[in-house]
């Protein structure tokens, strides 16, 4: 979708290693990837693929197919947000939006409907609607960034007065610990210290819910992997975001390290009062 930060998803790929272009013809694609493939100067290739390319887009499952039957690997990332958002976001760069003449809602209504197909089959949809020109690059590297073919586990605490983040693919309520926001002496120290992790994690539900968390992700991640999945994001929400969700992801960190599943962590409201 325009206005959905298709620039900075792109700037973030190329950032990575991707040969990266910005609305290229759709007709024009078997040739680029065909091109891209005789120079062998990269493996990886990120294209823009949007309204601007009219009626072609319509094609595009033709195009795509075209290029899977000669051995290559497409994979479909749709960027959205809500009306309100592309409004906002249009109103702010004073850009105009290309299905757009005069009644912009009606530009953004059009362009839903012409890239319906193409948002039924992607793989990956995010929606920027929340989310910063940093938030997105942040999600687009973790999620693209490795090129290894294995699995981008990333682990992400947050509070649920903040809302969810809207990268997760899992989300785990750790609400009923014990709360250390209540106890005088740790309720300033972020879920990183150990007196509050030995707080929250060294009584009988909090062992009990790491088993139980550790043993469903070990479960989880061979098989998503099995079936292709490249990134894989866990969200751990408490209340505020800063002491169990914390402790308790910094543990799930170690714990499937212990099993040979490596993965990155985020703190998303630690700082946040």
């Amino acid at each position: 979708m325009s206005g959905s930060g298709k620039s900075a998803a792109l700037n973030a790929l190329e950032d990575l290693g991707y040969y990266s272009v910005d609305n290229l013809p759709l007709p024009l694609l078997p040739q680029f990837v065909d091109l891209i493939n005789r120079t062998q100067e990269t493996h990886r290739a990120a294209l823009v693929v949007d309204a601007r390319s009219g009626e072609f887009i319509r094609n595009h499952e033709s195009y795509f197919s075209q290029i899977r039957r000669a051995g290559h690997e497409i994979t479909i990332l749709f960027l959205s947000a809500p009306e309100e958002t592309l409004v906002r976001r249009f109103s702010e760069t004073r850009r105009r939006h290309p299905l757009a003449k005069d009644d912009l809602h009606a530009g953004i209504l059009a362009e839903r409907k012409l890239l319906e197909d193409l948002h039924d089959q992607s793989d990956d949809v995010i929606d920027t609607g929340n989310l910063t020109t940093h938030d997105l690059k942040r999600i687009i590297w973790e999620r693209y960034g490795s090129g290894s073919g294995e699995m981008s586990l990333t682990l992400v605490s947050f509070g649920f007065k903040r809302g969810l983040p809207q990268e997760a693919d899992l989300v785990l309520d750790v609400r009923f610990l014990p709360n250390p926001y209540f106890v005088e002496e740790l309720n300033p120290l972020p879920g990183t210290d150990s007196r509050v992790a030995s707080f929250v994690l060294e009584r009988e539900e909090g062992r009990g819910f790491m088993k139980k968390a550790v043993d469903l992700l070990s479960f989880l991640v061979p098989r998503y992997v099995k079936e292709g999945k490249t990134y894989l994001t866990v969200a751990t929400g408490c209340t505020g975001g800063r002491h169990r969700s914390v402790a308790v992801t910094e543990r799930l960190k170690e714990e499937l390290a212990e099993r040979g599943i490596s993965a990155s962590v985020r703190h998303r409201d630690i700082e946040k009062q």
